[in-house]
């Protein structure tokens, strides 16, 4: 599970470029941490991107 359930971001898609130019497929992964938090007032464990987390979209629970 690579997606974060706040926002959605998940996995995005890209290239590696080296130095004579070749371009190879590679992927970039959201930051997603294992969180405790309060969903409808309830503690529960969600998926949540670092991004979320600093700006205090998640009420995190004790």
């Amino acid at each position: 599970m690579a997606k974060c359930s706040v926002c959605g971001k998940g996995v995005s898609f890209g290239h590696t470029v080296s130095h004579s130019n070749r371009k190879e497929n590679r992927t970039f992964k959201a930051n997603i941490r294992r969180v405790k938090a309060l969903v409808n007032g309830t503690p529960s464990t969600v998926y949540v991107c670092s991004r979320c987390l600093r700006a205090g979209k998640v009420e995190r629970a004790v």
